[in-house]
């Protein structure tokens, strides 16, 4: 039998690029505060299932800011690495830091979506990395032009997919006692109805 070809936490490492203000402020594809959560939940995900996680910033001191608060307070642990560079791939410290993790698999998340998230992805799929595209963790200037990215990332071998699609895979079985806390509480916090009925069936639902 082959193997199942889904995550597990031992594949991928996370790649949070741009996730800053300055640059948010520019997203059109999507409501912000929406994009937001989604790449909070995909931070709290890496955590909870151990993930290395890369995160790169741009401009930081003259226009995009810090990483976003939000995400930052997730993980005070992750340094983020500044580039000038658009391409995290094309930078030396950056892709140094990809390379120390020893992982094949990468899941990106960022902005903007034309650039700065495409850019490394078709760089790292040229490489022969395997690469998800968190998609709804990605902003794009506007809804055509964020589209347009995820076509031309997924034509050149990307897998399109969201973060909670990402929780699920690697959680797979609610008996994992070691992540089910975390995972559940990720759903609850930030996949809308989904968690509202898993509260819903904390709370109300009791065996006979």
């Amino acid at each position: 039998m082959s193997a199942i070809p889904l995550l597990e936490p031992a594949q991928p490492a996370v790649l949070m690029i741009d996730q800053q203000a300055g640059l948010a402020f520019g997203v059109g594809s999507t409501d912000r505060q929406v994009l937001l959560s989604n790449m909070v939940a995909l931070a709290k995900t890496a955590k909870a299932f151990k993930l290395p996680v890369i995160a790169s910033t741009s401009a930081s001191k003259v226009y995009s800011g810090p990483m976003m608060p939000a995400i930052q307070s997730v993980m005070p642990e992750v340094a983020s690495i500044e580039r000038r560079n658009m391409n995290l791939w094309e930078d030396d410290a950056a892709k140094a830091a990809v390379a120390r993790t020893g992982r094949k698999t990468l899941l990106v998340s960022g902005l903007l979506t034309e650039a700065c998230v495409s850019f490394p992805v078709l760089s790292a799929l040229a490489e022969g990395y395997a690469v998800s595209v968190i998609a709804d963790a990605c902003g794009g200037v506007t809804s055509d032009s964020h589209n347009l990215a995820l076509r031309r990332m997924e034509a050149a071998g990307a897998t399109m997919t969201s973060w909670l699609q990402v929780l699920l895979e690697l959680q797979r079985d609610w008996t994992r006692k070691e992540t089910y806390i975390d995972a559940r509480a990720i759903v609850e916090a930030h996949a809308g109805g989904y968690g509202i009925g898993l509260s819903y069936a904390r709370d109300m639902i009791h065996p006979l």
